[in-house]
């Protein structure tokens, strides 16, 4: 039902209503008391009574579309810096304030997020600034640990390794957040992007002993940005490797027909498996779970920023574990080129 009805107005005018019926009243007794006669007295009030009906109408058609309209971008939920603009001004006085009040709001608003994008805008700037720096004395680091050798010259190199996976992390996440798009979709090697990773995380790997087997035929293609896609696969090697798999397998198979037809990528381990409890909140930021707090180092940010990846570039994201057995993650892929053209555009 409509919030601005003609019963709903006929109430909010009820005191001027009564006042009219008085008035209609008693021009009516003062007619009949001075001998003008019943049918003049009838006359007059029949008269005044069409003279305020016809108010009533008149104001309540000026202002019922302007009130509806607000109604409806109201349930519509629309921006406070939008109302006014997709409102005409409407031509009675009430409603013109309140259209000015509106469009003032909204432009203080509008300012307001303004504001805030293009400070956000800067902080993103600085973070992605600061990264690029970092890896300088990082990079630095490596090459001067490349000539050390044993026990701790390995656990030197890993905990470079991992400073620097947490700094490409924070860089991702920093671009993830971003309107613009830092992607780009294009015809992928799948072989390519999960060794890509494999590689990048190989010490890591390798330190806690962790083997991969990738069961992917080199010719096999996918639409998907090639370094988001790697680093999403990443994340999912590390968590292999951090919850006690001493192996990850990547398969792939073809689902559907036609327009519905799409690659899956299943990497599956033989870790220490999700809480059935934990398994629907794995991609929440932030969200560490009883693995990840017994295990103290977890941030909650890598699967996160994989299903951020992932809806972006259009792919599906799935996980299915159970605790002590093994965890599979599934990254879908659909065929339909047209998708391409439109992430693209």
């Amino acid at each position: 039902m409509s919030a601005f009805a003609l019963g709903a107005y006929l109430r909010d005018h009820a005191a001027q209503a009564a006042v009219g019926a008085a008035c209609i009243a008693g021009v009516s007794g003062m007619l009949a008391v001075l001998g003008a006669g019943w049918q003049a007295a009838v006359l007059a009030a029949a008269f005044m009574a069409l003279c305020f009906a016809v108010m009533l109408a008149i104001g309540f058609a000026r202002r019922a579309r302007f009130y509806r309209e607000l109604a409806g971008l109201s349930a519509q939920k629309a921006g406070p810096g939008n109302l006014a603009s997709l409102l005409e001004e409407p031509d009675f006085l009430e409603g013109r304030l309140a259209w000015r009040a509106l469009d003032e709001q909204g432009r203080a608003a509008a300012d307001e997020i303004t504001g805030h994008k293009q400070q956000n805008k800067e902080y993103r700037d600085y973070v992605e600034l600061w990264i690029h720096e970092i890896k300088t004395p990082i990079a630095a680091a490596n090459l001067m640990a490349a000539d050390l050798h044993g026990p701790v010259a390995t656990k030197l190199k890993g905990e470079l390794d991992r400073i620097e996976s947490q700094v490409e992390q924070a860089l991702y996440y920093a671009r993830s957040t971003s309107l613009a798009k830092d992607y780009a979709i294009r015809e992928t090697a799948l072989a390519d992007a999960v060794r890509a990773a494999c590689r990048k995380n190989a010490r890591y790997l390798i330190e806690s002993g962790v083997s991969v087997e990738v069961g992917l035929a080199d010719d096999e293609t996918v639409f998907a940005d090639a370094t988001w896609l790697s680093f999403i696969v990443g994340q999912v090697l590390a968590n292999a490797a951090k919850y006690g798999a001493s192996c990850v397998r990547f398969s792939s198979r073809t689902e559907g027909e036609g327009g519905a037809a799409r690659t899956v990528l299943a990497m599956a381990d033989d870790g220490c498996g999700i809480p059935a409890a934990d398994v629907p909140r794995v991609f929440e930021r932030g969200f560490t779970g009883a693995n990840g707090r017994a295990q103290g180092s977890s941030t909650g940010m890598g699967l996160y920023l994989a299903a951020v990846m992932c809806e972006k570039m259009g792919l599906g994201l799935g996980i299915a574990s159970e605790e002590g057995t093994g965890t599979r993650v599934m990254i879908s892929f659909p065929h339909d080129r047209r998708r391409l053209d439109v992430q693209n555009a």
